[in-house]
This record gives structure tokens, C-alpha cells and sequence, in this order.
């Protein structure tokens, strides 16, 4: 593992208590108020004599998910391959939630890039073992309709059968929300059928006549230039602002509470690479689709590439990260506590640093 001076310490320490980003349809600059911190911790760089490294001579290892909360960690890849890195990353690539979650539990990860709801569930269940420490995603979920223009309004969904992703994570969460919100019970009114993972729901639109699902991007490109008969119908992300007064959050990156305060210099130092890393998802699209087909985060660099404006990539830290985080669980608490494991979680659910 590469040696970080203690300017470098400093200044990630510093830049981690900023937000890392914006949503993909902006840029993303660097905030006055951000440049001065850089500053003053450049300042205080230069008086330390001795150089220091961090806290752990192991790669950081961690996980996950093919798809948008993904997409804005492929960077540190290359930044790691060019010496921009503050450190060695294991990037762990999973399929769907429930593999990364026995292995964060066991310490075989010390990082996750997982859904919201699952972050403060794993809260609950570790006695505030899992701590929080970005928001990386924000809305990504689409209803999307083959073969036909009959999806108009969420009412349009009564009666329908509706495939999607995400059983007993974000996307069933959000679907059921915005389907009690409309009028609509998700249990009587509609037929859901859930799929591990968004390439079965593709697979299965195939062969199925007038077909609706709830995907999230980069599917919804992806399958969309597989089959030009569909048609996406609703933004989910609008539909929840019709509703609620929070944003709608896909994924959190976590850490293990044992390993952020054995490592905090570590957990600080990340967040200032994966700033970085999101600027690069955000505005470097071709070298960031090309590390998405090179992990397997994606298919094709040109699908990532078509699909990345629209994925509202960003790394929210510090108080936004509180701030938009805790509302967001706080709706889907009030429509149902377990979808985040019982109880909202304390204040100790947020990293900051010390």
C-alpha cells in the first residue's frame, strides 16, 4: 500500500467532511469553501517534520453491486493504476445484496456499496455495527412498457402484472411506497414478481407480450437498445417528488464500525479518491464506461456510456449525507419499519470524522 505524506493525510481529511459530488446531469467544482479547507490543511501539512502512512498495510476491500452505485467506484481503478490513489483497492463485484451482506458481517469486507434500507437494517441487526459514510446514488428507477403506450400515471398500474428487482431492498420499498401513495395496494391491486438480478427481468420482458417492469439504469438503456418496442413509461424519481418532500436514495456506501475507528485515516482518505472517482463518472464518460465493461459493472462501454448521465451518481457526505439520508428512511419507515430493520437508526449510523 502506497505511503501518504501527512499533507496528503490532511488534505483527506479535510476534503472528506464536503460532499463528493453532484448529481450526473451536472458538473462537478470544487466550492470556495472547500478550497479554503484545502488550503489550511496544506498549511498545516507543511510544519509535520515526518512523513506518515496509513493505518493499514492491506488493501481496502470493497464490495459492489453491477449497476449505478458501481459505476462511481470504477475510478479508483485507474487512479490506483496510475499512482493518483491514496491507497490499494479490492474491488468486489456481487450480483445482488444478500451475497455482500454475509461477508461484510464476517469482516471479509470492510466496505459496501449497498441499498439504503439494507445499510440501516444491517444497523439494527449489528447493534450499530455498520456505519454509513456517503450516499452514492440517488433515484435510478424506471417503469418501463413493451409494446405499448398504456402506462400514462402510477394509476395505470392497477391491475397489471409488474416484474422488477430488488426484493426486499430499495426497489420493492420505493415501488410499494408509490403504489400506496397513488391508491394503488401493492398486494391486492397489482401482481408483483420479483427477480434476483436486473438481466433476468430483461430476459424475461423478452418473452413476455406487454410486458411491465421496474428497472433501475443501466438496464433500462441496455434494454432498451435490445429491443426497440420498449418504451419507458414512468420516472420513478419523478414520481416520488410528486409525493414526498425527500430525494429518493438508491445506495449507501457503509463501512464496518470496528474498522472505521481502528482506521479512520483510511475510511477519511477514501472518500477523498472516491470524490474524485464520481467526478470521473460524472464528467469522464468514456473512460468510465470502459472500466464498467472492464469490471463486468456493466456490459458494454457503450451502453454505460448512453446510461451514465442518467444515473444521478454522487457521493454525499458529513451532513448531506445525514441530512438527505435520514429522511429518506424516515418515508420508508412511516410507510413500513421493516423495511429499515425496525427502528430508525441513531445518529452513530453516520460516519464523520473526528
Amino acid at each position: 500500500m502506497k505511503k501518504l505524506t501527512s499533507m496528503l493525510l490532511a488534505l483527506a481529511l479535510a476534503l472528506s467532511l464536503a460532499a463528493c459530488g453532484g448529481a450526473a446531469s451536472s458538473s462537478v467544482a470544487s466550492s470556495a469553501a472547500s478550497s479554503e479547507a484545502v488550503s489550511e490543511a496544506a498549511s498545516e501539512a507543511a510544519s509535520s517534520e515526518e512523513a506518515k502512512e496509513l493505518s493499514t498495510t492491506d488493501a481496502l476491500r470493497i464490495a459492489g453491486l453491477k449497476g449505478p452505485t458501481t459505476m462511481g467506484l470504477v475510478n479508483l481503478l485507474s487512479m490506483e493504476e496510475d499512482g493518483t490513489a491514496s491507497m490499494d483497492y479490492d474491488l468486489q463485484l456481487y450480483g445482488a445484496a444478500d451475497e455482500i451482506v454475509p461477508l461484510l458481517m464476517k469482516g471479509e469486507l470492510d466496505m459496501a456499496a449497498i441499498p439504503a434500507n439494507l445499510a440501516a437494517t444491517l444497523y439494527q441487526k449489528t447493534e450499530g455495527g455498520i456505519q454509513a459514510v456517503a450516499v452514492n446514488t440517488l433515484g435510478v428507477l424506471y417503469v418501463v412498457e413493451k409494446g405499448g403506450d398504456t402506462i400514462q400515471s402510477m394509476a395505470d398500474l392497477a391491475g397489471r402484472t409488474i416484474l422488477s428487482t430488488g426484493k426486499g431492498t430499495t426497489p420493492e420499498y420505493v415501488l410499494r411506497y408509490l403504489l400506496n401513495a397513488n391508491g394503488i395496494d401493492p398486494d391486492k391491486d397489482v401482481t408483483i414478481e420479483y427477480y434476483s438480478e436486473a438481466t433476468e427481468v430483461t430476459a424475461q420482458m423478452a418473452n413476455t407480450e406487454d410486458a411491465i417492469a421496474v428497472l433501475p439504469q443501466p438496464y433500462v438503456t441496455a434494454a432498451g437498445l435490445q429491443d426497440d418496442t420498449l418504451r419507458v413509461a414512468l420516472d420513478l424519481t419523478e414520481e416520488w417528488n410528486k409525493v414526498a418532500d425527500t430525494q429518493l436514495i438508491t445506495g449507501v456506501t457503509v463501512v464496518r464500525k470496528e474498522y472505521a475507528e481502528e482506521h479512520p485515516d483510511v475510511v477519511a482518505a477514501f472518500l477523498t479518491d472516491y470524490a474524485k472517482s464520481v467526478e470521473a463518472a460524472n464528467t469522464d464518460l468514456d473512460g468510465t464506461a470502459a472500466l464498467c465493461e472492464e469490471q463486468g459493472v456493466v456490459a458494454k462501454a457503450a451502453i454505460a456510456k448512453k446510461a451514465l448521465p442518467n444515473c444521478n451518481i454522487v457521493c454525499l457526505t458529513g451532513d448531506e449525507l445525514k441530512t438527505n439520508a435520514s429522511a429518506y428512511l424516515q418515508v420508508l419507515f412511516d410507510a413500513d419499519p421493516k423495511a429499515v430493520g425496525g427502528a430508525m437508526p441513531g445518529d452513530d449510523f453516520y460516519w464523520t470524522a473526528e
